[in-house]
């Protein structure tokens, strides 16, 4: 029987399984650096198949290595950690945590990542090494994958690949591309000081609710005239806090929102540039201030042979699996792994086709649960296809 079939025979006997995993994930989210019940979830039932799962040293998270030694290893990546926010789904499994909620996918992501294992590991024997990577903390900044990578998870890696839920695309498709498709993301938060006063009076001090504004408007207008447009670079506050009456001149305010550039080299000097033009919209205003410029991830660019592994493995899937996708504004930090090895990212179709295509990142936001098993197939085919390279 070739892998593909011992895989289509697990999941004839284990769907209902990979489903219930996901749910139970699902019920109890966990937030990054803090997934101990999801990583001891996931290493029992690795061990109870046999497998070696070892806990990452700040133990969320573990690796799992089978198949030949010796011989090129080929990484499968997913995500564990949840989202700090409320679930609005009711769902009879719903989040069971307040305030925390698997809003971007990533129980699906594990539960993928976990049924691919045992699928492959009741084949007799594999043709390649696979090194299985539950991940913490993607969520955050700076994400797990950089404690990861320092743990040697990536150590005789040949190359990585990971799927992520994507609710644009109707479940049973998969899309992927060569090169950039997703985009650096950073923070910045701007903190300003001012002596304050009586709005009667701005002359007198140093008005800080004008000088926000300046930023507001100011820093993502000139940094549109100084990045290349080419490279899509964009700008979004999201918080503005100062003041408390209308006739007084704050002393403090605050704010904080991302940058997202589609490039690497752009993203580099990203923080110099931002820092030069809020110097410069501050200069005359006669007000302290303090950049906490905190530098996310660079785009994730899939590696052009990785991209035609994942391609055929997504095809194998049948006919009509592969769809077209482009470049998204938003950031992974799958990123940081194809800093050190070729690899590549697909995006997994959740929407079941009827209804609101819900975006990530939201309180209503939900899978359909057929995607599990096309996610097990594509993961299991890359095995197969990496093999042949």
């Amino acid at each position: 029987m070739s892998l593909s079939g011992y895989v289509d025979a697990w999941l004839a006997e284990h769907e209902g399984d990979l489903i219930a995993w996901r749910r139970h994930i699902h019920a109890n989210p966990e937030l990054g650096r803090q997934e101990f019940g999801t990583t001891q979830f996931v290493a029992s039932r690795l061990a109870d198949a046999g497998l070696n799962p070892k806990v990452l040293p700040g133990g969320t998270g573990l690796t799992c290595d089978f198949g030949p030694e010796g011989g090129p290893r080929v990484a499968l990546r997913a995500d564990m950690d949840a989202l700090p926010m409320a679930e609005r789904t009711d769902l009879p499994f719903a989040s069971a945590v307040p305030g925390v909620a698997h809003a971007c996918g990533h129980d699906g992501h594990t539960s993928v990542l976990l049924g691919t294992a045992l699928a492959l590991a009741s084949a007799p024997e594999l043709p390649i090494g696979v090194r299985l990577i539950f991940q913490p903390a993607e969520e955050l900044m700076p994400g797990g994958a950089i404690d990861a990578v320092a743990a040697g998870a990536l150590i005789g890696v040949t190359r990585i690949f990971a799927l992520h839920c994507d609710p644009r695309l109707a479940v049973g498709k998969v899309a992927t591309i060569a090169g950039p498709i997703t985009s650096a993301a950073d923070q910045i938060e701007i903190t300003l000081q001012s002596p304050g006063g009586h709005t009667s009076r701005p002359h007198l001090t140093g008005d800080l609710v004008y000088a926000l504004g300046t930023l507001i408007t100011g820093v993502p207008g000139v940094l549109s005239r100084r990045a290349d447009p080419r490279n899509s670079t964009v700008m979004v506050w999201g918080a503005v806090n100062a003041g408390v009456a209308a006739n007084a001149i704050p002393q403090s305010g605050s704010v904080a929102g991302t940058i997202r550039t589609a490039s690497r080299e752009a993203w580099v000097g990203m923080e110099d540039l931002v820092g030069e033009i809020v110097a410069s919209l501050l200069a005359p205003l006669q007000v302290q201030y303090a950049v906490n410029y905190r530098r996310g991830v660079p785009p994730v660019v899939n590696e052009e042979v990785s991209t035609r592994i994942l391609t055929h493995a997504i095809e194998d899937v049948g006919p009509d699996a592969l769809a077209d996708t482009r470049q998204s504004g938003g950031g992974e930090d799958f990123s940081w792994y194809l800093e050190e090895v070729p690899g590549a990212m697909a995006r997994l179709g959740v929407w079941s086709g009827q209804g609101p295509q819900l975006d990530l990142h939201q309180p209503t936001f939900d899978l359909d649960e057929r995607a599990l098993a096309v996610g097990v197939r594509v993961l299991a085919n890359i095995v197969e296809r990496s093999a042949a390279v």
